[in-house]
């Protein structure tokens, strides 16, 4: 939550020409409501199910895929993102992520936490995000451009491996 994946996401769409796509904006697209109502009418494991389900059925294509901040904590949803794409864990530091989050009113968890809460709750998920990933992307003090460049190398390296 707050790494940067949808910003990051954007950018990588148009830098390989790949489609993009934010699970979030497409859970709150099928649901026809936005995810502070999904959360308010049917409450977070509810959501959580959502996520697994886009996961599960979403088209076979090659894409890039913004998923949501918690997603990673399901050991189903680990397992279907590393066997059906490359992950990219964005590692920024909870301080960054704090600044980005704090006045989103878009998002439920941080509506109803406090600082320290949101703290703990970004060690506690750390070690789920860091199993899902294929590359840990360090984002302290590189700017969007940087980061965007170093993926695409990445992809394209692991590309002409095939």
């Amino acid at each position: 939550m707050g790494s940067g994946k949808s910003a990051i996401g954007k950018r990588l769409s148009f830098a390989t020409k790949l489609p993009f796509y934010d699970m979030d904006t497409e859970i709150e697209r099928k649901m026809g409501m936005s995810i502070p109502r999904i959360f308010e009418l049917y409450g977070e494991a509810y959501f959580r199910e959502l996520e697994t389900e886009f996961l599960r059925n979403f088209r076979d294509e090659y894409c890039i895929i913004a998923t949501g901040g918690g997603v990673a904590m399901r050991r189903e949803n680990r397992e279907i993102m590393r066997k059906t794409g490359l992950v990219f864990f964005l590692n920024a530091p909870f301080r960054d992520i704090w600044r980005r989050i704090a006045t989103d009113k878009n998002r439920p968890i941080v509506q109803r936490s406090t600082r320290a809460e949101l703290e703990k709750l970004y060690y506690d998920r750390k070690p789920y995000y860091l199993r899902a990933g294929h590359f840990k992307v360090e984002t302290e003090r590189r700017s969007l451009l940087d980061i965007t460049t170093y993926i695409v190398f990445q992809i394209n390296r692991l590309r002409s491996d095939d």
